[in-house]
């Protein structure tokens, strides 16, 4: 082994904080230990967790959501497209104003969605709980687009 390999490495394992987080200007690192779930405006069963950002603000944002069993959103639009990764259980989604969950398709676990904006659709969880991961560029504003809002309430911002 070099000489010099070998004084490297023991000079880095011997570091005090050698293992320890780089600069957060330099980067953030959120771990899954440390992701809290709040409740949202739609209340405690449909939680979300912000990682990164913030979604009524200008700039990216990266947040998490949980569908509990049964939930689905009444048809909506966003006007930013949004990226959003399917981390656990089956997302059903649908296209269009109808907002029924026999218009949806299944999305399974690590599979990913692109809403684009201004696009009408509606989504949500059958049988089981459903995780996202969304990636958007705010203000993000959720509209409605049907009269389903009236007895489900408003989404907005």
């Amino acid at each position: 082994m070099n000489f010099r390999y070998a004084m490297i490495t023991l000079a880095w394992f011997s570091a005090g904080n050698a293992l320890a987080d780089p600069p957060a200007d330099v980067m953030q690192i959120v771990r899954a230990a440390d992701i809290k779930y709040v409740p949202s405006r739609f209340g405690p069963n449909f939680p979300i967790a912000l990682l990164a950002g913030d979604p009524t603000q200008p700039g990216s944002y990266v947040a998490r959501v949980k569908f509990p069993p049964g939930f689905m959103s009444p048809p909506h639009f966003h006007r930013e497209t949004r990226y959003i990764l399917v981390h656990k259980g089956t997302w059903w989604v649908g296209a269009g104003p109808s907002g029924s969950k026999d218009a949806t398709f299944p999305v399974p676990a690590g599979s990913l969605v692109v809403h684009h904006g201004n696009k009408i659709h509606f989504d949500g969880a059958k049988d089981e709980e459903v995780e996202l991961q969304i990636i958007g560029i705010g203000p993000s504003v959720t509209s409605e687009a049907s009269p389903a809002w009236a007895a489900f309430g408003s989404m907005r911002a």
